[in-house]
């Protein structure tokens, strides 16, 4: 699979999560990509692996965008 691909499904994941009212509650970051969870409530919690640069921008973009509208 392309690189570029893979993005779109990295990023069409992260915009369902989020369009079901997901929040970004932790990253963890290793030489693999990122590990990033996603809470919705107690029992709904997701974790999705990021591999591609674009996907850990896009993803660190909304997270940004979260924080500010927790302020």
């Amino acid at each position: 699979m392309s690189e570029y691909k893979q993005f779109l499904q990295e990023r069409d994941h992260i915009d369902f999560l989020i369009g079901k009212g997901y929040k970004i509650t932790t990253v963890k970051e290793n030489l693999s990509g990122d590990f990033v969870q996603f809470v919705k409530d107690e029992e709904n919690k997701e974790t999705l692996h990021i591999v591609t640069p674009e996907g850990r921008k896009y993803y660190a973009v909304l997270l940004i965008k979260q924080q500010k509208e927790t302020v």
